[in-house]
């Protein structure tokens, strides 16, 4: 069982890592934090202005920034953004300050989540199944590098999916605040 003080979902867009996030952050009893939320709060602009202003270097240089002081700030459960895992300093940060889950959904399932998405800069194309596709490709690897845990979302609803996950993060995971009693808003 690993101790860490800080919960952290990893994986790709339209995994659930928002929406399970806030959910087990009520079961744990601690705050939720969405990193791309808090990447605009840091720099007063939304994440397509941010790509579009500064390219993706930029947006990443921002979310390296963001992420290493959410993850010092602990314990919550931070839900990164699906490319937080491309910059090793990242994925360093992330296994070294927390209990990581590579939250995985299969492509139909992420295709359907992401249907009317038109806030996701990388998914501004007509050939999203593609791109979504090359993504997990190549983020794949480095999902399962960083994780201490991986877990598939595709099938259930979200709180059917935060339970299951609640269950074995029991097991894996000594978390820092007394869980809640079994019961997921």
């Amino acid at each position: 069982m690993k101790s860490a003080s800080n919960l952290i979902l990893v994986g790709p867009m339209g995994a659930g890592k928002s929406s399970i996030g806030r959910r087990l952050a009520a079961r744990f009893g601690l705050p939720f934090v969405d990193a791309d939320r808090e990447i605009e709060c840091a720099t007063g602009a939304a994440i397509p202005l941010i790509f579009e202003l500064a390219g993706e270097a930029g947006f990443r240089e921002r979310e390296h920034e963001v992420l290493a002081r959410l993850c010092r700030s602990g314990p919550s459960v931070i839900a990164t953004g699906g490319g937080a895992v491309l910059r090793a300093d990242n994925r360093r940060l992330l296994s070294e300050h927390g209990f990581v889950v590579h939250l995985d959904v299969d492509p139909e399932s992420q295709l359907r989540r992401l249907a009317n998405d038109r806030a996701r800069p990388l998914l501004q194309r007509p050939d999203r199944r593609e791109v979504l596709q090359r993504l997990g490709e190549e983020r794949a690897p480095l999902y399962a590098d960083v994780a201490d845990l991986r877990f598939e979302t595709g099938r259930g609803s979200v709180r059917q999916a935060a339970e299951r996950l609640a269950g074995l993060l029991c097991e894996h995971w000594q978390a820092p605040i007394r869980p809640a009693p079994d019961t997921i808003p």
